[in-house]
């Protein structure tokens, strides 16, 4: 694995909190909620809030050519945290200071119209991923001979299998460079012969973005892929470093 350029960060994150107010229903009747009222009258009309906390402080920095690999059980934050650096989400407090452009993809179903065709699709995802673009029809065109679904591609998406949405997804989000590149959990759905296919166009198209944060529930993924690790736990950074270490770390938490 090549080692992090020294330079400035390309990306900075510092004390990002997200949190959702929890509501909890308590069945009463009229009579208890009335003589709740009576006997403790400022619980009842000042209760206080629980909150849970989806990001908790977390903060980090991002060098050009850093390859991040984030670990975690569910629930742990990790697509709070991609989603928040990509726009999708705002935090309420914390800082996300970057000048990099960041494409991100989360699910094989990301922005799909499951009654159009692959084809119909493949535009317009392109369209999404690469907004700026005056070159849509050659980037289509490419990413779906690179899927190799055939006469598949004018079938309606919503027949296709997991690995058949993976390929076509995959196919287009690597079609192109950007600076900073997010992947959550996407290769999991695609097939073997297709992971082989396209592991050496993925890595040529992760090493010259400027830098990846890369999410998968594999240690072996990660391994091949990154130069660096993040594990969250409960919303927090429980590890930021090295890929072993912080696989260690990542394993003692899970035992």
């Amino acid at each position: 694995m090549n080692s992090t350029e020294s330079s400035d960060p390309i990306l900075k994150v510092k004390n990002l909190k997200v949190f959702f107010e929890l509501e909890h229903y308590q069945n009463k009747g009229l009579r208890e909620i009335f003589i709740s009222s009576l006997s403790h009258p400022v619980q009842f009309f000042f209760k206080t809030k629980e909150l849970f906390y989806a990001l908790n402080d977390v903060s980090f920095e991002l060098q050009k050519g850093s390859r991040l690999g984030v670990l975690g059980v569910n629930g742990s934050g990790k697509t709070t945290l991609c989603r928040c650096l990509s726009g999708m989400m705002t935090p309420q407090f914390g800082e996300i200071d970057t000048k990099a452009e960041i494409r991100a993809i989360f699910d094989s179903g990301t922005g799909v119209m499951p009654e159009l065709t692959g084809r119909e699709n493949a535009y317009l995802l392109a369209r999404l991923f690469f907004p700026k673009s005056n070159d849509i029809e050659t980037i289509v065109n490419e990413a779906i001979e690179f899927s190799e679904l055939g006469h598949f591609i004018d079938v309606p998406f919503k027949k296709y299998s997991k690995g058949m949405q993976s390929r076509l997804m995959l196919s287009l989000i690597s079609s192109k460079t950007t600076d900073i590149l997010i992947l959550d959990e996407v290769f999991d759905g695609a097939d073997m012969f297709f992971k082989t296919k396209l592991a050496s166009r993925m890595m040529r198209f992760i090493e010259s973005a400027g830098a990846t944060i890369f999410v998968s529930h594999s240690i072996e993924q990660i391994r091949e892929v990154c130069n660096q690790l993040l594990v969250l736990n409960q919303g927090k950074v429980h590890f930021f470093g090295d890929i072993e270490e912080g696989i260690k770390n990542y394993i003692n938490l899970k035992s």
